[in-house]
């Protein structure tokens, strides 16, 4: 889900909804506004793309996400069925 480098050079900087859809990809208005009214940073952004991707080991395998990014995922995922559980 990783698409690339970001728009803006500074990571620390509020990320746009340009640099959201950039860093994650296409998605909904709906997403997109629930996102913003987060006010993440680039670096918010760019680290749930990574978490999403399966790319955890770069910024710290079994480092627990930071609130902000955790409500990120929840909302970019929140369409996305659950795996069945295996009967017991």
């Amino acid at each position: 889900m990783v698409k690339g480098s970001t728009i803006a050079p500074d990571r620390d900087a509020l990320a746009t909804p340009d640099d959201i859809r950039h860093i994650v990809g296409t998605l909904d208005d709906a997403k997109l506004l629930d996102i913003i009214a987060l006010r993440p940073t680039i670096l918010d952004v760019e680290e749930t793309s990574l978490w999403l991707a399966g790319d955890t080991d770069i910024f710290g395998a079994g480092r627990p996400l930071k609130p902000l990014t955790g409500e990120i995922v929840a909302i970019l995922t929140a369409d996305e069925e659950e795996e069945p559980r295996p009967a017991r």
